[in-house]
């Protein structure tokens, strides 16, 4: 049975990923920052805050005590819609240390793990938004960017151990968090990308579990749904 670690399983996408995976036999751990109400024999909640070091330390232990760690999910992230003029240095830092930091402590402590057990598969999500150089989000593509950079390095130094890193981008997904957002946003990015009618929550998660389980995934790639 193999074994997944997923970020921000509390709703969105991250939920929708848990529960496809855990239809097909995962078992699955998931890690928020708050209780969550995703309740199944084979799945695993943990409090914790991805930004905290040590947090996400011991909890990749407590996992870990169980048995191998198959796959892990950076997923947990957040967004900001600011003209660069006008973003606050408070809301850069706050993204960079979500976005970047939360994978950077997550991929590190896992891959600890997967480079003792001789393999695993890291999936980091990235956004369109970093291809496309959106305006109106240079603080969270910069955090993003930085997540594909890491993910290419870290390909590299891991692919020895027999663990693949890849990097998996998505457009506008819609959720509870998009629909805030006003749709003649979405409408451009979604065009921009050839997917005008824009990408549902198991859309998104048809794309992330068809490249977890394409056994030729390249490790070190970045690849995004949509057309560019």
């Amino acid at each position: 049975m193999s074994t997944a670690l997923i970020t921000g399983t509390s709703q969105g996408v991250g939920r929708a990923l848990a529960e496809r995976l855990l239809a097909e036999g995962w078992t699955v751990h998931g890690f928020a920052r708050g209780e969550q109400t995703l309740t199944h024999d084979r799945f695993h909640n943990h409090v914790v805050d991805v930004t905290d070091e040590a947090a996400v330390r011991a909890a990749v232990a407590v996992v870990a005590e169980a048995g191998r760690i198959d796959l892990l999910v950076n997923n947990a992230g957040g967004a900001a819609l600011n003209a660069f003029l006008l973003t606050p240095g408070s809301v850069a830092e706050s993204l960079m240390r979500v976005n970047y930091l939360g994978t950077f402590h997550c991929l590190q402590a896992v891959g600890k793990v997967m480079v003792r057990q001789r393999g695993g598969l890291v999936v980091n999500l990235t956004t369109v938004a970093v291809p496309l150089s959106l305006e109106g989000e240079a603080a969270y593509v910069a955090s993003k960017a930085a997540v594909e950079a890491l993910t290419k390095v870290a390909a590299k130094e891991l692919a020895p151990q027999g663990v693949r890193v890849v990097a998996l981008g998505l457009g506008p997904v819609d959720t509870r968090l998009t629909r805030a957002v006003p749709h003649a946003s979405l409408a451009k990015i979604n065009a921009a990308i050839g997917r005008p009618q824009g990408t549902t929550l198991a859309q998104a998660v048809d794309f992330i579990l068809s490249r977890i389980h394409d056994v030729e995934l390249k490790s070190g790639g970045v690849e995004y749904l949509g057309e560019f």
